[in-house]
């Protein structure tokens, strides 16, 4: 292990859950504000107490990081930019953020205040650590789906400061490019009201709880997430009480210094049915899932009790030297220091008291004195060594010690937290990468007039998304997008893919990089895009930062994708700044609020129809106990009430889950952007040309479908 000791980060839903956090030994604590964080169910922190939560933190030392990890509507721009301002003048030490609207506000408005990347923006590779450290993020949140050797490897080509959880809840898909619950309930996790559709009970091949993992727990492997580069051990949890808390903050401190944590504790506080550290040691099979039984609730109220008992009283960690100066005619002086000397933390203060009385019997002594001056209980000092400077013959009354001693701690509380919020968390602006035009300054510029009109007549330019070359048809629309892989291979008889799919008069060909590119994966889907600019193909769609940024490398123009979760203006005009050649807005956004949007010089479009994508797995549902077997790459997933889901496998390296009906707003009133998209995926090349017809001719659909989210309020 390098000599390094992570910070363990505790996740805090309320004031007990903070007292639990601090009194168990974190080193950080992250909580959200009553607005914009994925927990918003939370008690969450907010109003005049903030402030003096901030401050309890800092006393002891811990780092205070808020949540402000949501994407962010138009209509909340204003509220967002207040919530970031209400942290940061309260003195927090970092933002948790997803929003590129977020990052952009803080980083010009506080860039003195660490810029986190919260797992909600799914950073999974070292391509997408890079571009958000050119974007002014100090640390990145790692999607919980990488192994210990992809966790080394991305550390070792960003230096790029690490979060990693290390305990908690797994979510099934991968976080930020979940839509499950907003197209089913309307509650998006990508606002911070996930319901969890994905615990009730669904069924793939027939083996029942099929989306639904155990929790995580790395902390047996705390010393080679270090030795990897973790910088900062992170704790799920902001829903959980606060003996959840003290467990899992009292089991890292001890696998931090050695001890054998307590984990039986853990388990029985929360858990379902077990633990699991599959994504961490790549051993992602079956005993991977797992769903909360009547046992395990049970189990809870065995250790309740004495977990409680862990942050019951203040604890008192931080050692004080005291110096008591009692010469006859003047005022009694009490100095109290504390940190290393000449350290970062170094602290001192001094205070005067009474002057001191003629002794009538005793006089003052260094025991006498210790008595009184130690009694530091309620704070978290303790009394470490005390020096006693005193002229002969002089007394002070025990009530004179107490009160200087109160007011010496009391002077030192402000001074600590002074020197520690004076330390900032941020790196200085000259350390963060610039790229021309990577950041502008304008929120968006105003619409252009005459855009995608034709005699003053709306014709938007039609897009078409292919899963396979064999979907296309005579007539299809003239630019296609195809998956990567499907361009890079041959047909057969010495023609390419992409000979064939000009054969039908295709005039551009855009190629789909994998939303999801694990660092284990990175180097083959270089030597794809590699190929792909010898088959003269030079245009990507990329809906991860991640696939931005290895497009960029090799000089694409890239197309952004409905999954880069673009919701409002400023993000539109944050990611026209990276170099993108036009955007695809996210589908959870409505009608009514595209229309309000300020566009920015590219062009802008939408999906109109397709299965949408809801999840992406790295441990997939359809896996066999013997794994893929005889898996064709297409499975189903069967919902508590029938509705039948497709699991497409990518290339073994992810699978995906689509919804059960397909969106189809072909024949309703839609904004008047420039692009829309055909998404298809298990169509057939029939199937695909009469959806084309229908679109082209504004008719019904035939059969069920969505409109999803365009005529409905985001939760």
């Amino acid at each position: 292990m390098k000599d390094i000791r992570p910070e363990v980060l505790a996740p805090v839903g309320g004031p007990e859950q903070l007292t639990a956090a601090v009194r168990c030994g974190a080193d950080a604590v992250y909580f959200g504000l009553q607005g914009f964080n994925a927990r918003r169910n939370a008690a969450n922190f907010g109003g005049e107490d903030l402030r003096e939560r901030i401050e309890y933190c800092h006393e002891h030392g811990v780092w205070v990081y808020i949540t402000i990890n949501t994407l962010v509507l138009d209509s909340e721009l204003a509220d967002m930019k207040k919530t970031v301002d209400t942290a940061c003048e309260n003195g927090a030490d970092g933002l948790i953020v997803q929003d590129l609207a977020v990052a952009a506000y803080a980083r010009e408005r506080w860039p003195e205040v660490m810029l986190i990347a919260s797992t909600q923006m799914a950073v999974h590779n070292a391509e997408g650590t890079m571009l958000l450290k050119e974007l002014g993020f100090k640390r990145a949140v790692l999607a919980r789906e990488l192994s210990l050797d992809e966790i080394r490897s991305i550390h070792d080509r960003t230096g790029m400061e690490l979060e990693s959880f290390v305990h908690g809840a797994h979510c099934m898909g991968v976080s930020g490019i979940c839509y499950i619950s907003s197209m089913i309930g309307g509650r998006s996790g990508n606002r911070g009201l996930c319901a969890q559709p994905c615990r009730l009970d669904c069924s793939v091949c027939g083996r029942d709880h099929a989306l639904s993992l155990k929790d995580m727990s790395y902390i047996k492997h705390i010393k080679e997430l270090a030795d990897a580069g973790v910088c900062s051990l992170k704790i799920e949890g902001r829903m959980k009480r606060a003996e959840y808390v003290a467990a899992a903050v009292t089991a890292c401190r001890a696998a931090i210094d050695g001890k054998e944590p307590d984990l039986e504790s853990l388990k029985a506080v929360f858990s379902r049915s077990g633990f699991t550290d599959g994504y961490l040691t790549a051993k992602r099979d079956l005993s991977m899932f797992g769903y909360r039984t009547k046992e395990d609730v049970v189990a809870a109220s065995d250790v309740l009790e004495s977990l409680s008992s862990l942050y019951e009283k203040e604890k008192q960690d931080i050692p004080v030297d005291m110096l008591l100066y009692v010469q006859e005619g003047e005022p009694s002086q009490l100095s109290v220091s504390c940190g290393s000397e000449g350290g970062a933390d170094a602290v001192s203060v001094t205070v005067l008291g009474a002057v001191p009385q003629k002794a009538r019997t005793l006089p003052i002594s260094e025991e006498y004195a210790r008595r009184s001056l130690s009694k530091t209980g309620g704070t978290p000092y303790y009394l470490n060594d005390l020096t006693l400077c005193a002229g002969d013959g002089l007394m002070l009354p025990s009530s004179a010690l107490n009160e200087l001693r109160r007011n010496a701690l009391e002077e030192l509380r402000n001074e600590r937290i002074a020197v520690f919020e004076s330390r900032g968390a941020a790196p200085d602006a000259a350390d963060i990468p610039e790229r021309e035009g990577a950041l502008p300054d304008a929120p968006g510029a105003s619409r252009i007039p005459s855009r995608g009109s034709k005699g003053g007549r709306w014709t938007p330019a039609l897009r078409a998304r292919f899963e396979r070359a064999d979907q296309l048809f005579p007539g299809c629309p003239k630019t296609v997008i195809l998956p990567l892989s499907e361009l890079v291979k041959d047909a057969g008889g010495g023609a390419s893919v992409t000979d064939q799919i000009r054969g039908f008069g295709v005039r551009t060909i855009i190629a789909e990089i994998p939303p999801v590119i694990w660092p284990s994966h990175a180097d083959y889907v270089r030597k794809q895009l590699a190929e792909l600019k010898k088959r003269g193909i030079f245009e990507v769609y990329a809906e991860n930062l991640g696939a931005v940024e290895l497009a960029r490398e090799f000089g694409f123009t890239v197309h952004g994708g409905m999954q880069l979760n673009i919701l409002n203006s400023e993000s539109l005009a944050q990611h026209a700044g990276l170099g993108l050649a036009d955007v695809c807005l996210s589908f959870e956004l409505a009608y009514s609020d595209m229309r309000k949007l300020r566009l920015p010089e590219i062009p802008v479009g939408s999906v109109v129809y397709g299965r949408l994508p809801l999840m992406k797995f790295r441990a997939c549902p359809a896996r066999g106990q013997n794994g893929c077997g005889n898996c064709t790459g297409l499975n189903t997933l069967t919902d508590r009430i029938g509705e039948e889901f497709p699991i497409i496998c990518r290339e073994k390296q992810y699978s995906e889950l689509l919804n059960c009906v397909p969106l189809y707003v072909g024949d309703r009133r839609r904004p008047e952007l420039d692009l829309e998209l055909l998404y298809f995926t298990t169509e057939t090349a029939q199937e695909c040309e009469s959806i084309t017809e229908l679109y082209k001719n504004g008719s019904p659909f035939e059969g069920r479908r969505t409109a999803g989210l365009y005529f409905r309020e985001l939760q």
